[in-house]
């Protein structure tokens, strides 16, 4: 990378609108997880808004946590604030691609006596242990109770951290591979900056696993020549970086004309055979000595 390239613009929260630093950070922080979150006011009346400031924070207590800001343009606050102060429930629901234009159709400001429900056509059905309705439509619904709310601020853009503790957990069987969820039938959605999305199963998926308990020879126990290559990437190092050790003959099978490769050729095969998952064998190509 050039010093061009890695040249950097200061964004300094104060010296520019809010609404752009606002852009700066829901494009930075993302793909965000997208929270459908369903609720009732005191005169009954369904409420469904998506909120993509939201994560999970704990699992003993099981603990997710949004966040519904004031409105930048005019400091005033949603619906979905009002309702979980008044009821203490709500109900996150989770957005999967066949229902993402009827999400986004929720995010419109209707009138606090409209039901978005019946606005963005989707189904409403009885939760188990609070109030709020689940949407028939999510695959997975979480049942909430409101722990606290936290007020960040007092004026356009400030957040309110909803702290919510799950109660019931509702899966769809169609999602399930025996007792976990498949991330491919899931098929959620996330939110990107300004009006971008992303869909999370295919192509766009990818597993990476690394023991936490299993120490790796790390970026230093790779020989010098290795973590200096021109062709290896950052990530077909870390690849290598996180085996426990140089793999013997004994630990690969490695076809003999491969074992003869001049540098650049051996680690152009070494990248190729990483991106395959053949970790091990693409560490020991590059470890032999001709």
């Amino acid at each position: 990378m050039s010093y061009t390239e890695n040249m950097k613009r200061k964004i300094v929260p104060g010296q520019i609108p809010t609404k752009d630093l606002h852009q700066y950070i829901i494009g930075s922080v993302a793909p965000r997880p997208i929270a459908f979150v369903s609720t009732l006011d005191e005169n009954g009346v369904q409420n469904l808004a998506p909120y993509s400031f939201f994560n999970a924070f704990s699992s003993n207590p099981p603990i997710v946590v949004f966040s519904s800001n004031r409105r930048v343009s005019d400091n005033t606050t949603k619906d979905t604030l009002h309702n979980v102060r008044v009821s203490k429930e709500c109900v996150v629901n989770v957005v999967p691609y066949d229902i993402v234009r009827q999400m986004s159709l929720a995010s419109v400001e209707f009138p606090s006596e409209v039901s978005e429900f019946t606005k963005v056509g989707l189904t409403p059905e009885s939760s188990e242990t609070v109030a709020a309705p689940r949407v028939l439509e999510s695959p997975v619904n979480l049942e909430c109770k409101v722990k606290d709310i936290i007020e960040l601020g007092e004026h356009g853009g400030a957040g309110h951290l909803i702290i919510c503790e799950v109660t019931m957990i509702a899966v769809s069987e169609s999602v399930l591979n025996g007792d976990r969820l498949d991330p491919h039938k899931l098929d959620l959605m996330g939110r990107m900056g300004r009006n971008y999305y992303v869909r999370a199963s295919g192509a766009a998926l990818m597993e990476i696993y690394q023991s936490v308990t299993d120490i790796p020879i790390g970026f230093d126990g790779l020989a010098p020549e290795i973590r200096t290559s021109k062709i290896l990437t950052g990530n077909d190092l870390a690849a290598l970086a996180s085996l426990k050790a140089i793999p013997t003959a004994d630990e690969v099978v490695i076809p003999n004309e491969l074992l003869h490769l001049y540098d650049n050729e051996k680690h152009q095969k070494a990248a190729n055979m990483i991106q395959e998952g053949q970790i091990k064998e693409a560490m020991y190509i590059l470890n032999y000595k001709n």
